[in-house]
């Protein structure tokens, strides 16, 4: 799911206009366009752009950020990341969850991203940070009855509930932040250690 957010109003930081798409196809720049035309908005009013740094999708994380480094390139705006484990605390306390949530998100090879929240009526807290968790951790805490939040995770988990990180949620985190980076400073949520093996010199080439 790709979302695209434009323009949050200080006093309320209430969100101006935001898009949603659930195909891969529609280009992020494409939603951001129809948000800036839906909040009467021009590129030169926007002066700060956050991103979701997951974890999530690689490939549409990256897209994301290329997309930041380059409105920073062109107009000049500061940028700064938003984890969208703490967007989807922020949104489940917000909808009246209260007491602990386990936050999961798929992160292939049979493994999960888990992190523990608080939910209580002035906010959230993490409880247990970020790390990998392997499926079966998982299944042992939805018989435990705990519960489950995250995308796309009911197909894995009995009792378990959907929920995705919003642009808007990413906006109103971002508000009143200000340790902003250089966008190319930013990097997605990944928590494997990243291995690059050289490939071999094809024979015949010196």
């Amino acid at each position: 799911m790709q979302n695209a957010e434009c323009k949050m109003q200080n006093e309320a930081t209430r969100p101006v206009a935001e898009r949603r798409a659930q195909f891969p196809e529609r280009r992020s720049i494409g939603l951001v366009e129809e948000a800036l035309a839906e909040a009467k908005c021009g590129r030169e009013e926007i002066g700060a752009v956050a991103v979701g740094l997951g974890p999530g999708s690689y490939t549409g994380i990256r897209g994301a950020i290329a997309l930041a480094q380059g409105w920073e390139l062109g107009r000049g705006v500061v940028v700064l990341g938003v984890s969208s484990v703490e967007c989807l605390a922020a949104q489940a306390q917000a909808a009246g969850r209260r007491g602990a949530v386990n936050i999961v998100i798929d992160a292939q090879r049979n493994e999960f991203y888990l992190a523990r929240y608080e939910l209580d009526e002035t906010g959230w807290r993490e409880a247990e940070a970020l790390r990998l968790a392997a499926k079966s951790e998982i299944e042992a805490l939805a018989g435990a009855g705990q519960v489950l939040l995250g995308p796309e995770i009911r197909q894995w988990f009995d009792g378990a509930t959907d929920m995705y990180a919003r642009a808007v949620t990413v906006g109103r985190l971002a508000c009143g932040r200000h340790d902003f980076v250089p966008a190319e400073k930013l990097e997605p949520i990944y928590l494997r250690e990243t291995a690059f093996k050289k490939a071999p010199v094809p024979r015949g080439m010196v």
